[in-house]
């Protein structure tokens, strides 16, 4: 049940992030989760590197557990491809390597020049997507042809002993319940406490129904915070680094930058409640992750959105981390 991460592709140099993993695995931080993101939000956050050439350097440098919060499959990847590249991760670090999915935005996906769907369709694709990577997954050759995806006669060689989890990013109770059925584990981001018990349920819902036990599935959040010194500064940093983070509305079929730019103008810091915790204080910042592991996420992977990253890391490190109290532990 780790703390872990988030190394934004967004906002920072592939290099520094190795970094940053780093200086997070010496303070106490279990894991990472790598963005999966052709574009940034806004040209401000300025970087869009290719996860999956880092992953295995992040294998090399650090002992943490790794997963991708989230990769998009049937857009820029067909799903067959996903299923190589996480396999080859999953058996070079045996244990260590998990395949986070989604359903995407038009922000990374549109590149490819398709008709980007309805939300609907999203969901089919991704579920569609599942299905064939599950099936990669068992070593068999396998043949498909859904709705969405078309796939003729491909097998895995290079395999793991154990498939890596899939878990899969939802904010809807839909997809929630058929996560609990299909795939090993939940992530969603922060929320309103109502939402986030009704999402839970429904992924537990859906787990049982399939004869699984919620209670041993992962369950991830994934957390925003703004962190500085002063709480001007952590308000100011919030504004210009993440005002996406400030945008309360379904942001999956806004296609530019430089679109998120132009609504940026109009966020307020009141805009970031209930989704960016802005405070310097750090008491503050251990009982809200503390208030989402009593909540019942058994994973919590927090994203600090200024440049501050090592005074942020080393902060929590010093101040957070040792203070957290999970399940096991009583």
């Amino acid at each position: 049940m780790p703390l872990g991460y988030a190394a934004m592709f967004e906002q920072f140099h592939p290099t520094d992030l190795l970094r940053y993993c780093e200086i997070a695995e010496a303070n106490g931080f279990d894991a990472v989760m790598a963005s999966d993101h052709f574009h940034p939000w806004t040209p401000q956050q300025g970087q869009s590197a290719f996860v999956w050439a880092w992953l295995g350097a992040l294998g090399e440098r650090t002992r943490q557990r790794f997963g991708t919060g989230v990769t998009p499959p049937g857009y820029r990847y067909h799903p067959a491809i996903v299923a190589q590249a996480a396999a080859t991760l999953a058996a070079m670090y045996p244990g260590r390597f998990w395949l986070g999915l989604g359903a995407g935005e038009a922000l990374n996906e549109h590149i490819v020049a398709e008709y980007w769907p309805e939300p609907a369709a999203r969901l089919e694709r991704l579920i569609e997507s599942i299905e064939v990577i599950q099936k990669l997954f068992s070593g068999k050759t396998v043949k498909y042809s859904g709705k969405h995806i078309k796939m003729e006669s491909a097998r895995l060689y290079t395999r793991p002993e154990t498939p890596p989890p899939i878990y899969v990013a939802t904010s809807g109770p839909i997809m929630s319940e058929r996560t609990g059925r299909l795939c090993d584990g939940i992530i969603t981001v922060g929320a309103a406490d109502d939402k986030l018990r009704l999402l839970l349920s429904r992924f537990e819902q859906g787990a049982r129904e399939a004869g699984k036990d919620p209670t041993r599935m992962p369950r991830i959040l994934q957390v925003h915070v703004s962190w500085a010194e002063t709480q001007a500064a952590a308000e100011e940093q919030a504004l210009r680094e993440w005002p996406n983070g400030g945008m309360p509305f379904p942001k999956g079929d806004i296609r530019n930058p430089e679109d998120f730019e132009a609504m940026a103008r109009f966020v307020r810091i009141e805009h970031f409640q209930n989704r960016v915790l802005i405070s310097p204080d750090l008491d503050e910042h251990r009982a809200h992750l503390q208030h989402f592991i009593d909540l019942g996420f058994s994973d919590v992977y927090v994203h600090n959105v200024g440049r501050n990253q090592e005074a942020f890391l080393e902060a929590y490190g010093r101040y957070v981390v040792p203070h957290l109290r999970w399940p096991q532990a009583g």
